[in-house]
């Protein structure tokens, strides 16, 4: 499949009169070809081709849908190894990264599609009419969720296939019944190009609309502006920093017909490391502590660039394992050279911290944007009093908090700003503190785990990905996992009305046989 630079408007390949080049992260070169850079005037046509597609898109039956979902998966298979080439020289990420994310990318789609089938995202809510009740009738009344209209999806530079063109916000807005604009991130628009051109073929294949998906590559933040501010987007998904998030939810706020924002943005991650589990395996666990943090270099957004333990000789010999497991770890590639120079920055801050010591550095890269890992360490007190301490650094660093008994460890976590996740290590003597901590964990975060490490999010029904502010700019959401749909759905209520006006879900034949809840009580008849 030949990448051009171009703009994808529908079905349409239009040009631009300014171009831009992806960068190879490890060596600094520019890849052509050139990327056109989309317009106010794409926007405007994407947007009014998404809107003409949505009553069409809107209506199709969820079988249909559900095909659709499995034959962008197709098509993105379809591009073969040439997607899995290009993305590792505009990421700098290694082959086996990438092929698991396609497949992770693959499989979310098809996921989406198995839940289009099963059928309760749609709440279907039927409360049959009650004519003869005294003193009042009750009127018949039917619920269901319906989609909320053309959505804005930001792809992500962690991630450039399982977060970004047909990624999960896309997937999941798909499967809602979106038609989807994407705003290409500018650091991996050739990996852009293959996907959205794979979803393009699924949208004609299936007979849709043109408008049901178009593809906007671009490097300013103008572009995505004018994306947000446009009337005829319902929604935004976005991954990526706290700036960008809460420059597009402002916008978003802004507008006449304000509009959500699911925003994925800044998390720390803490992990509380228990007395018990510190004295019989702390020097494993300092191993497993830096693999989890120098693992892509850092760049998860669920990285644990928190820990919170017990100062003491246990929690000595977890810092000593750290650091001798950090002093191994070889430099990390970074996806930019602009993350490189943030996390560059982030680091040299705590260093230069009169209240943070460090603890360990790694080696130092010997090519370039490579992350040399890092782990800080302060006290309880140092670290509740100053508030930057408690931001993300993307990338392989993290601070070991030393508090001097459980109840600071309390204070400590009550301070913290919301979080995609939290993790507490622990052995069976410690299951009374757990018990007492976990509570204050989840009221911080979207995901609370034990004897783990939070880099790894599994794409499953249960799954949350997401948690307070500023982790996302809505807490009760996730961009993980089936829940996803969600975000992208409103319910309505019919009253009083025939069969022949209502949506199929809501007759009285029932014609998609899902489960419905009928007088309170869940029936498929």
């Amino acid at each position: 499949m030949q990448i051009t630079g171009a703009i994808m408007v529908g079905a349409d390949d239009r040009t631009g009169g300014t171009t831009f080049q992806a960068v190879d992260p490890a060596s600094g070169d520019t890849l052509s070809p050139a990327f056109h850079e989309a317009s106010p005037a794409d926007v405007d046509a994407a947007c009014a081709l998404a809107a003409e597609a949505f009553p069409t898109f809107r209506d199709l039956a969820p079988e249909a849908r559900a095909a659709f979902l499995e034959s962008v998966a197709g098509e993105i298979a379809a591009i073969g190894d040439d997607l899995i080439v290009r993305a590792m020289a505009e990421s700098g990420l290694p082959r086996a990264r990438l092929e698991g994310e396609r497949g992770r990318t693959m499989g979310q789609l098809k996921l989406f599609a198995a839940v289009l089938r099963e059928g309760s995202w749609m709440d279907v809510t039927i409360d049959p009419a009650m004519p003869d009740r005294a003193p009042l009738p009750r009127p018949d009344l039917r619920r269901v969720n319906v989609p909320l209209g053309p959505v804005a999806v930001f792809g992500a530079s962690n991630f450039p296939l399982a977060f970004s063109v047909a990624g999960g916000d896309t997937a999941s807005a798909l499967a809602a019944g979106c038609p989807v604009v994407v705003k290409g991130h500018p650091a991996h628009p050739g990996t852009g190009e293959l996907v959205a051109r794979a979803v393009r073929a699924a949208v004609a294949k299936a007979g849709l609309p043109t408008g049901v998906f178009s593809y906007l590559p671009g490097t300013t933040n103008e572009l995505g502006g004018a994306l947000v501010a446009d009337p005829r987007i319902k929604a935004v998904g976005f991954t990526g920093s706290r700036g960008g998030g809460l420059a597009l939810v402002k916008i978003a706020s802004e507008r006449a017909e304000p509009i959500p924002v699911y925003a994925e943005m800044s998390s720390v991650n803490p992990v509380v490391l228990f007395p018990a589990a510190a004295k019989a395996r702390g020097a494993a666990l300092g191993e497993a502590y830096v693999a989890s943090l120098t693992q892509g270099a850092g760049q998860f957004c669920t990285n644990p660039g928190l820990v919170i333990a017990l100062e003491g000789s246990d929690l000595a010999a977890f810092e000593a394992s750290a650091a001798a497991a950090m002093g191994k770890t070889p430099a990390g590639q970074m996806l930019t050279p602009a993350i490189h120079g943030l996390y560059s920055k982030g680091v040299d801050a705590l260093a230069a911290h009169a209240a943070v010591e460090t603890v360990a550095r790694g080696p130092v890269g010997e090519g370039v944007n490579q992350a040399q890992g890092a782990i800080f360490a302060a006290s309880a007190e140092a670290f509740a009093s100053d508030p930057v301490l408690g931001h993300e650094v993307f990338g392989s660093s993290s601070i070991v908090v030393r508090a001097r008994d459980m109840d600071e460890v309390k204070r400590i976590i009550r301070g913290l700003e919301g979080q995609l996740t939290a993790t507490v290590l622990f052995d069976e003597e410690d299951e009374e503190l757990v018990a007492e901590i976990v509570p204050l964990l989840a009221e911080r975060s979207g995901r609370v785990l034990g004897n783990g490490w939070p880099t790894g999010v599994e794409v499953s029904h249960a799954m949350v990905h997401g948690g307070p502010f500023p982790a996302t700019s809505d807490g009760r959401t996730t961009s993980v996992g089936t829940l996803a749909i969600a975000r992208f759905l409103r319910p309505v209520c019919y009253q009083n009305l025939p069969d022949r006006v209502l949506p199929p879900a809501l007759r009285s034949d029932n014609p998609y046989g899902v489960a419905r809840r009928v007088d309170g009580a869940m029936t498929q008849a």
